[in-house]
């Protein structure tokens, strides 16, 4: 089920972004899907992992650095989110700016 689920993401992702333009801060189209490609993967680590919620956090890729966003519910989550996104092929930094909710 939960491959399913992930490949579903991924399909629906590439789909939303297929027709999307190349950015300015992004200088080909190829490192827009690269970009594409690093933040669907961050986000298949959190949709598999039992502490992070894949829901409540965003993900935004650009030149291989990731940006997450959103609201963890303890600084375990956070951090273990920061870790999962560290852990994905061709990511050179996490900007980790989730806030801890209490």
């Amino acid at each position: 089920m939960k491959k399913i689920v992930i490949a579903s993401m991924v399909v629906l992702t590439a789909l939303a972004t297929g027709g999307c333009a190349v950015t300015s801060g992004q200088s080909t189209v190829g490192q827009y899907v690269d970009d594409a490609t690093i933040a669907t993967r961050v986000k298949a680590r959190f949709a598999e992992d039992t502490q992070v919620s894949a829901m409540r956090i965003q993900v935004e890729a650009m030149k291989g650095t990731v940006q997450l966003a959103g609201f963890a519910t303890s600084q375990a989550e956070k951090d273990r989110a920061g870790q999962l996104a560290r852990a994905v092929p061709d990511v050179k930094e996490v900007r980790n700016n989730i806030i801890v909710k209490n």
